[in-house]
């Protein structure tokens, strides 16, 4: 044993989450089925490869909206004629 070695530290939620196990001992076999239900599926390959294909690449500058087609620039003011 080290001399510096501290003793184990058990902070609260540690504690709460041990006497929760302890009175619920099917708790972790619930969790692991509920995950099982959302999160432990198989890929579907063809399904991820159609939402690869429809993504839209982004623009370099993010916050910038795209010009309609159908807009004209205005004038510069260099442009104009000076009176």
């Amino acid at each position: 044993m080290s001399f510096f070695r501290r003793p184990d530290y058990h902070s609260e939620v540690s504690d709460f989450l041990d006497e929760l196990k302890a009175k619920n001992p099917k708790l972790e076999a619930e969790q692991r089925a509920g995950r099982a239900l959302l999160w432990d599926q198989p890929l579907v390959r063809e399904v991820w490869s159609e939402y690869r294909a429809a993504q839209v690449s982004q623009q370099a500058y993010v916050y910038q909206a795209e010009m309609h087609p159908l807009h004209k620039p205005t004038e510069k003011l260099s442009d104009k004629p000076t009176p």
